[in-house]
């Protein structure tokens, strides 16, 4: 569970803002932004003290269904993309608490020699991207190709698709594939 953009939204759809957050509970607004970005982990005491200025029960809090009732805000800040990633691959969602969300938009930053995997890839939908920073190789199916700054993909998601920064600096690719996966 997220526990930070959790409490982004439960503190949102109270029209809360950071700081008056903050200000009830007697800590300072930064505590609060490290919390909801996940670089503090806070224990449950804390949490529970936060929640109290909300407020909003520990029980609540963790039960509480986050798609209902919440605005339906086209705009999507850094901070309110989750990194969904895994094996050092870092997918920033946006639109995570969309109502029926019909796609997955992701920002991608792979570090210097990571990959999605040895096994390909597969799943329903479509997808594609365009390389923002850096030189992925896209494998889709039998065809590679190293692509750059600009250039893009698009690909039916059925077929076994891999990728690989073959760079020495951050790669970074914009993607949607439908259905959404996240």
């Amino acid at each position: 569970m997220d526990i930070g953009a959790r409490l982004q939204l439960v503190r949102k759809s109270k029209q809360l803002s950071q700081r008056e957050l903050a200000k009830r509970v007697g800590v300072t607004n930064s505590t609060i932004s490290l919390i909801e970005q996940n670089k503090v982990s806070p224990s449950v005491s804390s949490l529970k003290k936060v929640l109290d200025g909300i407020p909003i029960s520990l029980a609540d809090f963790f039960t509480l269904d986050l798609d209902v009732g919440l605005p339906d805000n086209p705009f999507y800040p850094a901070a309110d993309q989750p990194d969904v990633g895994s094996n050092g691959v870092h997918y920033f969602l946006v639109g995570q608490h969309r109502p029926q969300r019909q796609m997955c938009i992701l920002r991608e930053v792979m570090p210097p020699g990571t990959d999605t995997g040895e096994t390909m890839l597969r799943h329903d939908g479509e997808e594609g991207g365009v390389i923002i920073a850096g030189h992925v190789e896209v494998t889709v199916g039998e065809q590679m190709r190293v692509l750059g700054p600009g250039e893009a993909y698009y690909f039916e998601s059925r077929v076994p698709h891999r990728f690989r920064n073959i760079g020495d600096i951050d790669a970074v690719i914009v993607s949607a594939n439908t259905p959404a996966t996240f």
